[in-house]
């Protein structure tokens, strides 16, 4: 959507975009107050929410069964075949997961029918002679208004939501991004806390920098923000690992809907093994996504590759949910369509 015309309905605007984005919930106020926990609104009513750490803090790991060994077999590949995503593949996918439905799509109902109701979604996304790819882009690390114990104000899932997601998957031959909102930690740290999952072929990452807070910042009260430095950090490191583990690329998305969110996107560079996406979250009317679109994709630079993100309820709230047709006339294509 077009930025605000003033600075201080700027904050007020894009905190509210922000909240709306991960969560469908209003920026913090008297009825929302900072202590009310983030994603699902003033009543907190979810049961996820009755402690600012709900996961257990030692969950019995429960992993799949894991690839056939790289030595073995040489590098391993991409869930419906090579090692690389672009150009053959175009990735369609849905976010969210078990804590809450709020979290999007990905979150309601049984998880094989949203698969598969994903798979009939991708067939409009073809065109060109790409080659449909599904993606599950699970919540993962969680963002709260409370601190916590560690005060990180964030919270893991356990190995066993991770497992099951990753199950389906492949089930399905679909790619699992692991998102990540980080609240007060650096995403670097969280990234390599889930090395486990990354040394699956099939496994990569997603980054929700509007919820990256300062050491003195309070998720919900303030707008979160990353740099292209921190971004290049985790694409080393993704890189490094990649090559090390012989694994086919990586997809490393990160999510944006206004311009302040990563600074200096430009200043972004290529490294081997992992396919960096930057995804547009703007929410609204189709002209106001379009507005967003060309803001936030203009600097971005070759290393980067454009994704468009689309919101089943909000976006409707501003009339009709944008078409596969009308989203791959954006310029450019979009390499990565996410459904929320």
């Amino acid at each position: 959507m077009p930025e605000a015309r003033s600075t201080g309905t700027a904050i007020a605007v894009v905190l509210a975009l922000a909240l709306a984005s991960c969560a469908s919930t209003p920026a913090p106020s008297a009825a929302n107050p900072p202590g009310t926990p983030i994603g699902i609104g003033a009543s907190g009513t979810d049961p996820f929410w009755a402690s600012p750490s709900p996961f257990p803090s030692s969950p019995t790991p429960t992993k799949p069964r894991p690839s056939a060994s790289a030595a073995a077999q040489g590098p391993s590949q991409l869930p419906r075949g090579g090692t690389k995503l672009f150009p053959r593949y175009r990735l369609v996918g849905y976010s969210g997961g078990e804590a809450s439905k709020a979290f999007g799509r990905l979150g309601v109902g049984n998880l094989d029918t949203r698969i598969n109701e994903l798979e009939r979604t991708g067939r409009g996304y073809t065109a060109g002679g790409r080659q449909m790819l599904p993606v599950l882009e699970l919540i993962t690390v969680i963002v709260h208004a409370l601190p916590g114990k560690d005060g990180k104000y964030r919270s893991r899932i356990d190995d066993a939501q991770i497992a099951r997601y990753l199950a389906a998957a492949r089930r399905h031959k679909a790619l699992l991004l692991l998102n990540i909102q980080p609240g007060r930690a650096d995403f670097l740290p969280e990234v390599q806390a889930l090395q486990r999952w990354l040394a699956e072929p099939d496994v990569g990452i997603a980054l929700d920098p509007e919820w990256a807070v300062g050491k003195t910042q309070t998720p919900g009260r303030v707008f979160g923000r990353t740099t292209a430095t921190e971004l290049n950090s985790v694409a080393a490191y993704l890189s490094t690992f990649t090559r090390s583990h012989r694994l086919p690329e990586k997809a490393m998305v990160v999510h944006q809907l206004a311009p302040r969110i990563i600074q200096r996107i430009q200043d972004v560079r290529a490294h081997a093994g992992v396919q960096i996406v930057l995804s547009v979250d703007g929410i609204g009317a189709r002209t106001d996504k379009e507005a967003t679109w060309r803001k936030l994709v203009k600097p971005i630079p070759a290393a980067v590759h454009p994704g468009f993100k689309l919101f089943f309820e909000e976006d409707r709230e501003h009339g009709k949910l944008m078409t596969p047709a009308q989203v791959l006339a954006l310029k450019p294509t979009p390499d990565y369509v996410i459904y929320e």
